[in-house]
């Protein structure tokens, strides 16, 4: 339920369920987490972390905010915002195309779920995507040496904020949409399809 204590209105606990009532792909573990109090009247917030071949390799965390009153700067009473973060392999980090292949994750998330024909849309989208590149010095570069197999001192991670306003009450299209960025984010290959193993170097 959601986290505040006032008496939800009806569309918003309609919204919420809606987002409890997506289907998600057995890789991706949802949570009701903490929501922010200070945004909204009224919110509520999902945890995601994404695992591949048993490994965690992406987490999410998805808000819903719901303001009677509307708010000039989302362009409607509803506003979902997102933050997803998964680490990379260090030679895509330093791809000069990431961000925008970042932030086409999620459009193309959004447009296949929202558009025309399955649900209502969205509009006022607006977010960040950044790649960070970070190298491992001292005992953090040897934990990394013991690891088995050995991991890289070099860490590459992928961050996207964003936020959008959903047009309808159709909640559960967007969350659909969230899970496959998600998806996309960690690199898991689409639902029915078995990734190849990646085969160890020798050395």
């Amino acid at each position: 339920m959601p986290t505040t204590l006032r008496t939800p209105p009806d569309v918003f606990t309609r919204a919420v369920e809606a987002l409890q009532a997506a289907p998600t792909r057995r890789e991706i573990s949802l949570e009701e987490v903490g929501a922010p109090t200070r945004l909204a009247p009224y919110a509520h917030a999902v945890g995601a972390t994404v695992l591949r071949d048993g490994e965690e390799v992406a987490t999410g965390r998805l808000v819903l905010l719901h303001d009677p009153a509307g708010h000039e700067a989302w362009q409607g009473t509803m506003r979902l915002v997102t933050y997803v973060t998964a680490e990379l392999e260090p030679e895509y980090a330093a791809d000069p195309l990431l961000p925008q292949v970042g932030w086409s994750w999620l459009v193309d998330a959004l447009d296949a779920h929202t558009g025309p024909g399955r649900g209502d849309g969205y509009t006022a989208i607006a977010g960040t995507v950044t790649q960070t590149l970070s190298t491992r010095f001292g005992d953090l570069a040897r934990l990394a040496e013991d690891e088995e197999p050995p991991g890289s001192p070099t860490a590459a991670d992928l961050e996207i904020r964003a936020s959008w306003t959903p047009l309808g009450p159709n909640l559960d299209d967007h969350m659909l949409a969230w899970c496959t960025l998600l998806a996309s984010t960690a690199g898991l290959p689409p639902e029915g399809v078995t990734a190849l193993p990646t085969r160890r170097k020798e050395g």
